[in-house]
């Protein structure tokens, strides 16, 4: 496709100068920035609005980057990878009403996932609350299921505090969002005080470091194990437990699982990875934890996607469970020797307490057994569509190995996680718990605000694209270079898939007859479109797209009968999982 993308400016060059710079604390809404400044924060994500508009004209005088979004859902997932990717809370806002409640299906994934992300909502005035005013809703009791912490600001003099300690307890301890109702009248009224560096309350102490006791005993039943392997989830990286995951590792030679969350925790082109286990994990860590006699996780809740039937899963193991969450020992798999406190600190109090490594030179040889018998490969005709495996292989290849990948939910998110080698923590941005279409898009752009020296390729599928395409235009409008790769199928895949397997292959409702011409949809919004139909084109389009300075979409038509294997059935045993259709 020809064509320049539209020369819009974004927000911060139409910023004028004249009243640049810091502002005195006059009102509430003043505090609120001001406890964003100072948390440190660099780039907000939102959608302006009657309610929140007094914060927004506090905003205008500060340096922080603010990104209006196409959709408040979008700022909700912008907000979520920039915490993912930065590993500092990722602040969104909306105003009242339908924007706060547009933000429900963003905070409620990073919810799920333990993401640290702040929410700002506009409310109507303080005398207005529960008089059904125009654009009221109960924006805390809406939220409060699905938030670590919320506030309602009921003081002009305290919203920046209340802010500030949202900041702080969303990033402290087992990370999660929180929201702050801010109404019109707290936000206008007057304030003076600098609400002064982010804090928790007192009362809030997750705990550090483990019992040195059961850290030692734990450690000798790792010893002495014959089978042992560690499960690494998105608790590892969110502790910056990665590197000491890695020496622990190398240094007793473990094998290393990780969860969905947990991808990239551990290099997966090392001797000892075993990559993803669950549903559409490797057949060889699937098999490594039906058959361990020892298995250490860390910072992971045994979600049903991972464990299929509890009953079934790692079996014949003691369970040595790190969490700094109390309430996710033993929650889903009963632990033998929980050890409650930060994953980098708990990895290291174990690497001092282990007496020797385990005797498991058998162990590693069946392991690597498996990796053989059960290879990630598939079959690719030159004469038959494009597989999706080999468009994501491509884009590995001609990518650095920090490049930032994200997705949506759906088929696509499983071959993304399947056939890209991650090296390094936080380059896996993706809806886990919730699994939610259209993360992709928005979630590419906040990752490229955390990390805008690293390459970011977003792939989506057909379906979930559509959901917050509308985001293409913020992408275009702040000129980021993002790569949107669709694995276009013409259907919701995964659902697609289920119906072949579970339900007689009647498609109702998971067939698309028409979908739009992703690559020229692109060039309408701004950006630069590309579209694959055979393999012969696959390589050029690569470069070119990545080489694009700004942001483009490849529409990949792919194998509409391609599904995702291997495959353990919802609730199944992993250890039987299926490497195609007539195995479920």
């Amino acid at each position: 496709m020809s064509g320049e993308p539209a020369q819009v400016p974004s927000e911060s060059e139409t910023e004028p100068d004249a009243e640049a710079g810091a502002k005195d604390i006059e009102t509430g809404a003043d505090a609120v920035v001001r406890a964003l400044e100072n948390a440190g924060v660099e780039h907000l994500f939102g959608v302006q609005g009657g309610a929140i508009m007094p914060v927004y004209d506090s905003l205008y005088h500060s340096e922080m980057n603010h990104v209006t979004m196409a959709h408040e859902q979008g700022a909700a997932h912008a907000a979520d990878a920039y915490g993912i990717v930065s590993g500092e809370p990722g602040v969104c806002m909306a105003t009242s009403g339908p924007g706060a409640t547009n933000l429900v299906t963003g905070l409620a994934d990073s919810n799920m996932d333990s993401d640290p992300v702040v929410a700002l909502t506009g409310q109507v005035p303080t005398d207005f609350v529960g008089s059904d005013a125009f654009q009221e809703t109960d924006t805390v009791g809406v939220t409060s299921p699905i938030t670590k912490a919320n506030f309602f600001a009921s003081d002009s003099e305290d919203v920046g505090t209340d802010v500030g300690t949202a900041f702080a307890l969303a990033k402290r301890g087992r990370q999660g969002p929180t929201l702050v109702d801010l109404p019109k009248d707290v936000t206008k009224g007057d304030a003076s005080e600098d609400p002064g560096e982010p804090q928790t309350p007192n009362t809030y102490n997750p705990p550090e470091t483990a019992d040195p006791e059961a850290v030692a005993e734990a450690a000798d039943v790792l010893a002495q194990a014959d089978k042992p392997v560690i499960l690494a989830g998105g608790g590892v990286i969110k502790a910056e437990a990665s590197e000491a995951l890695r020496e622990f590792a190398t240094e007793h030679e473990i094998p290393v699982i990780t969860t969905m969350p947990g991808i990239g925790a551990f290099p997966e082109d090392h001797e000892l990875s075993l990559e993803m286990a669950g549903m559409h994990g490797t057949g060889y860590s699937n098999m490594a934890i039906t058959l361990t006699d020892c298995m250490l996780a860390i910072g992971t809740r045994f979600d049903d996607r991972l464990t299929g039937g509890v009953e079934t899963f790692a079996p014949d193991a003691e369970i040595i469970h790190v969490d700094i969450d109390p309430a996710e020992i033993s929650k889903n798999v009963e632990a033998d020797y929980p050890l409650l406190g930060d994953a980098k600190a708990v990895v290291k109090q174990l690497s001092t307490a282990m007496p020797h490594a385990p005797e498991a030179d058998g162990w590693r040889e069946q392991v690597q057994e498996w990796k053989s018998e059960y290879p990630m490969d598939y079959s690719a005709p030159e004469d038959e569509p494009v597989k999706p495996q080999y468009v994501v292989e491509r884009f590995d290849e001609q990518t650095p190995d920090d490049t930032i990948v994200t997705t949506g939910v759906g088929q696509h998110q499983m071959w993304a996680c399947q056939y890209w080698t991650y090296k390094e923590p936080r380059t896996w941005v993706s809806s886990h718990g919730l699994g939610t279409m259209g993360y992709g898009v928005p979630a590419a752009i906040g990752a490229k605000l955390a990390a805008p020296d690293q390459e970011v390729v977003s792939f989506e599928g057909d379906g979930s694209f559509l959901m917050t395409c509308q985001e293409l235009s913020v992408a275009v409008r702040e000129n980021l270079d993002i790569t949107i790769v669709v694995l276009n199928n013409a259907a919701i895949g995964m659902v697609r898939q289920w119906q072949d397997a579970f339900f007689g292959e009647r498609h109702m409702a998971s067939e698309y007859p028409w979908v739009p011409d992703f690559d020229t949809l692109a060039e309408a919004f701004g950006a630069r479109g590309f579209r694959i139909d055979t393999y012969d084109e696959i390589d050029d389009v690569v470069e070119e797209a990545l080489d694009y300075d700004g942001p483009s979409v490849v529409d990949a038509h792919i194998d509409p009968g391609e599904n995702v294997y291997p495959m353990v059935p919802s609730g199944g045993d992993n250890g039987m999982f299926a490497l195609a259709e007539d195995q479920l």
